[in-house]
């Protein structure tokens, strides 16, 4: 597949950038989507292209995610000193010597409701689960029937409605329950600053990937994955489709990166 015209002359003015930052989200976007996320690998083509970014000078590479972190480092295989946001931002490492997150009394006592609430509604509907996160928990419904799943759904948000402090998210055939007030724009900002880029590509494929494409400014770069309304200036089909974008990038950058 040709690269439409445009988005190749934005990624050759984005490659010229003094520091560039490369985020990327990794289910449906390094990875296509599966049914057990345990089972989830980055596209060989594209691995290869964000290794080939990680290791240029002035560049720096990124994973945001709503896997949280132990998951993400599961599957990722990501270059060392590649920066992580899981828990779609609640959960951060940008090196060695981060801090880890640590919930308040609240929001651990919150958080065990929330998780009571979600079992409770996976025993009773059949193809759901659950996923266990440090800040959250995720009701999973990709392995239920439709109806199922949309009744799984409206379950967990009745029993959820009585619980403070809670951020509640639909995704792709998941509903994602965080006790920490964060999503992917504010863990794009933070990684931004931390990074010193001049400017930013980031891509993805879900809803919770727009709060960080909304993010982006003049010079930056938005690509999504997929169909759906997005703010990001680009899109492509598949995956398989955004690994050329990606090999185009790393080529570009690879050619022309500040030394």
């Amino acid at each position: 597949m040709a690269l439409e015209a445009g988005l190749r002359a934005a990624l050759r003015t984005l490659a010229a950038t003094p520091h560039l930052l490369v985020a990327l989200d990794f289910d449906g976007t390094l990875a296509p989507i599966v049914e057990r996320a345990e089972d989830a690998r980055a596209l060989p083509a594209s691995a290869a292209a964000v290794r080939v970014l990680a290791g240029l000078p002035s560049t720096t590479t990124a994973l945001i995610s709503g896997r949280a972190l132990d998951s993400l480092r599961a599957v990722a295989d990501s270059p060392s000193d590649t920066m992580l946001i899981g828990s779609h931002g609640a959960e951060t490492w940008t090196g060695p010597d981060g801090a880890p997150l640590a919930l308040t009394p609240h929001q651990a006592e919150v958080l065990a409701r929330a998780v009571a609430v979600v079992e409770h509604v996976v025993a009773g509907h059949p193809g759901t689960r659950i996923e266990f996160k440090p800040a959250g928990v995720v009701l999973h419904t990709r392995t239920a029937a439709d109806a199922v799943a949309d009744a799984a759904v409206a379950a967990a948000r009745a029993g959820l409605a009585a619980l403070d402090g809670l951020r509640i998210t639909d995704g792709k055939r998941v509903l994602e329950i965080s006790v920490v007030e964060a999503d992917k724009g504010q863990g794009l900002a933070l990684l931004r600053q931390v990074s010193a880029a001049t400017a930013v590509f980031f891509a993805g494929d879900d809803v919770t990937d727009e709060h960080a494409q909304r993010t982006l400014g003049a010079g930056d770069v938005g690509v999504r994955i997929g169909p759906g309304e997005t703010a990001a200036s680009f899109s492509v089909a598949t995956p398989e489709a955004f690994t050329e974008v990606l090999e185009e990038l790393a080529a570009l950058r690879a050619a022309g990166a500040p030394r």
